[in-house]
């Protein structure tokens, strides 16, 4: 790849995210402060200064935001709580359209706060001769003594397979589950060398040329190998 090629590439890695996660915050912004209950109030016969207006809402936002989170969450450790959610599951998926959205949602939510506490160790399986896949250790055992793995696959780390795999089968890579998760998650394309452990498939190559040189000025000449 030409460098000005590789500069627009490391530069789009940079500015693309950052413009998307802007457009994201600005987006959710003017949600917000549309709200009909946050529209509505009279921040400014309450006292605020007309300049603090747009922070105050947002500030009043979140409050209630939080509090129907939380008082949602206080409801779901209850019996009517999950009634309720299981209630709700079902009408929902009962709605053919409405189902796949509503469940790959609240996959990603529930994956994304659970974080990598659950995910125990990463390591790799020879899956068939001479194929390694990155999976990992749940921290379970069957009763026959296989390890439990789980492998996820690429990019989406929210689906994937539950195995059960004997231990001498398993190549332990010392590697963090932050690592093995970014490599699984950009699809092997992650480029940064003290986070993914692997090798370019093309090193750089070089050739070797030979020169012939007349050096003493009698005939005789000499081979010389330039790199």
């Amino acid at each position: 790849m030409s460098s000005w090629k590789r500069d627009i590439a490391s530069g789009l890695v940079v500015l693309l995210p950052l413009g998307i996660l802007l457009f994201v915050l600005n987006y959710l912004y003017e949600r917000v402060i549309a709200l009909p209950l946050i529209s509505s109030l009279d921040f400014i016969g309450l006292g605020v200064p007309e300049s603090l207006v747009p922070l105050a809402r947002i500030i009043v936002a979140l409050v209630l935001i939080i509090t129907l989170i939380l008082a949602v969450g206080y409801l779901m450790r209850t019996t009517a709580g999950r009634l309720f959610e299981s209630a709700l599951d079902g009408a929902i998926n009962r709605m053919p359209g409405l189902r796949v959205v509503y469940n790959a949602t609240k996959l990603a939510v529930e994956t994304a706060l659970s974080g990598t506490d659950d995910l125990q160790e990463p390591v790799r399986l020879e899956t068939w001769p001479g194929v390694r896949m990155t999976a990992f250790k749940t921290g379970k055992k069957t009763q026959d003594g296989r390890v439990v793995l789980f492998l996820p696959t690429a990019p989406n780390i929210t689906t994937g397979y539950v195995i059960e795999v004997e231990a001498d089968r398993i190549e332990e890579t010392n590697e963090k589950v932050e690592e093995a998760l970014t490599r699984v998650l950009s699809a092997g394309f992650a480029e940064s060398a003290h986070q993914i452990p692997v090798e370019e498939e093309n090193p750089a190559r070089t050739s070797a040329t030979t020169v012939t040189t007349d050096t003493a000025g009698d005939g005789a000449t000499t081979d010389t190998e330039v790199k």
